[in-house]
């Protein structure tokens, strides 16, 4: 597939590095070749140096010849109008990234399709989402559901004295009823076989339907609390979206320092408390009721200050708490100290582009994308290589394995007598660089 990436930003040139691994036709387009200089010598990619709204400068990329155009410039006007230019020269989809909810709503839809922009992304709306997510079941590090809940991947952090560490995935009293997709272990996602053992400090990806995450949730020593109350630091537009989903369901308290933006978040969350002050200072943490939260969401521009208010807010008694760690690096570090949930909007972006790469339909499938690996539903074609044999004879690679699938409506796990059929939705569960062998697999 020949994909064009406008933006060497921090999103395109993730979306750039990734992608190229995918042995993808990847062509990122620049004003700045400074940022393209390092990507174009250590990755496996084209780089254009021009405006990404200059027609030269998309006709040097090929546009014409490209199944994907993606704008992630920071400007959401530039990469509107960059994606209606690339459609006028003939790309078969385009994608923009966007900065206001406005852009999404439905009556809207078809002046975007109009002028030739096929899907946008609000990676801050995603990132909402996930932490309303996240705050619903204050237990999981992730949470993915297939086909209303039919069947569910959940990341845990499983710690000492878990009934689950320290067995061989052979041994589960339960492994009919769940399956271990992966294990995230220091800096490293392992697909792991029989033999494997699950180790304090692992974060685990179980695959399950809805009548096992109770045992599941047992097995992994986790207790479920409900979240009422919930502290947020920073007014970001984030925090604006978390508003508007969360409803009445949250108590939401917003800690701001800028009194300008404090202002801003008066008018568009009327349902939330507004707080003026450093939510980095401990006293200001006590003063507005710490100790009474449920959760403690941190969501200033800064990985690092995320990181460690957070710790402040377990060190206070906080039960659940999420960070906004936009530091691809961080992301291992945070995932490995007391830290709930983490939220980065690159990968959730990423997440999305992943469905398009699959043509999978993007309003009913998921996709969910890590930091070194990647999670995705897919429909089973008709005569594609995984339905000629059961899945224990057909030699998949040690970077994928298939989780579950959905046929006729119903969640099922898979075993190595399951046989695929056309039509099933399968979750496969991947490391980076497969998804070229999964297309393979599937098409």
């Amino acid at each position: 597939m020949k994909i064009v990436i406008v933006g060497a930003g921090e999103v395109g040139s993730h979306l750039a590095k990734l992608l190229s691994k995918e042995d993808q036709d990847i062509t990122l387009v620049d004003a700045d070749e400074q940022k393209l200089a390092p990507l174009d010598s250590n990755y496996n990619l084209m780089t254009v140096t021009g405006q990404p709204t200059s027609f030269a400068a998309l006709k040097q990329a090929r546009v014409e010849q490209c199944d994907l155009f993606i704008a992630v410039t920071p400007y959401e006007t530039e990469n509107v109008t960059s994606c209606a230019m690339a459609k006028s020269l003939g790309a078969h989809k385009t994608v923009a990234r966007i900065d206001r909810y406005e852009f999404l709503k439905e009556e809207h839809r078809g002046f975007f399709t109009r002028i030739g922009v096929n899907y946008l992304i609000y990676p801050e709306l995603l990132a909402a989402e996930e932490i309303v997510t996240a705050l619903r079941r204050s237990w999981v590090r992730h949470w993915l559901e297939l086909h209303d809940g039919e069947i569910i991947l959940v990341g845990v952090k499983v710690r000492e004295g878990a009934t689950i560490v320290g067995q061989m995935l052979k041994d589960l009293a339960i492994q009919a009823a769940i399956h271990v997709s992966a294990i995230k272990r220091k800096h490293e996602t392992i697909i792991p076989r029989g033999y494997d053992r699950i180790e304090p400090g692992d974060i685990v990806y179980f695959t399950t339907t809805r009548d096992h995450v109770e045992a599941l949730r047992e097995i992994c020593g986790k207790v479920d609390k409900r979240v009422r109350r919930v502290m947020v630091m920073g007014g970001s537009r984030i925090a604006v979206r978390l508003c508007a989903l969360a409803g009445d369901e949250f108590r939401i308290k917003i800690i701001e320092q800028n009194p300008d933006r404090c202002r801003w978040l008066a008018e568009l969350c009327p349902n939330a408390e507004i707080i003026l002050g450093d939510a980095r200072d401990n006293e200001v943490l006590s003063d507005e009721g710490i100790r009474d939260m449920d959760a403690f969401v941190a969501l200033t521009d800064q990985s690092e200050t995320n990181i460690l208010a957070c710790l402040s807010a377990k060190e206070l008694g906080v039960h659940k708490t999420i960070a906004e760690v936009e530091n691809i690096q961080f992301i291992s570090e945070a995932e490995g100290l007391n830290i709930g949930t983490i939220i980065n909007k690159k990968l959730l972006a990423s997440s999305k582009i992943f469905q398009l790469l699959l043509d999978a339909d993007t309003d009913s499938s998921k996709c969910l994308a890590l930091a070194d690996a990647e999670v995705a539903e897919i429909e089973v074609k008709p005569h594609s290589k995984i339905t000629r044999a059961p899945v224990k004879d057909l030699n998949l690679s040690r970077d994928m394995t298939i989780a579950g699938l959905i046929r006729d409506g119903r969640g099922m796990l898979v075993e190595g007598n399951t046989l695929i059929q056309p039509g099933d939705h399968v979750m496969v569960f991947c490391l980076s660089g497969a998804l070229t062998k999964i297309e393979k697999l599937f098409n």
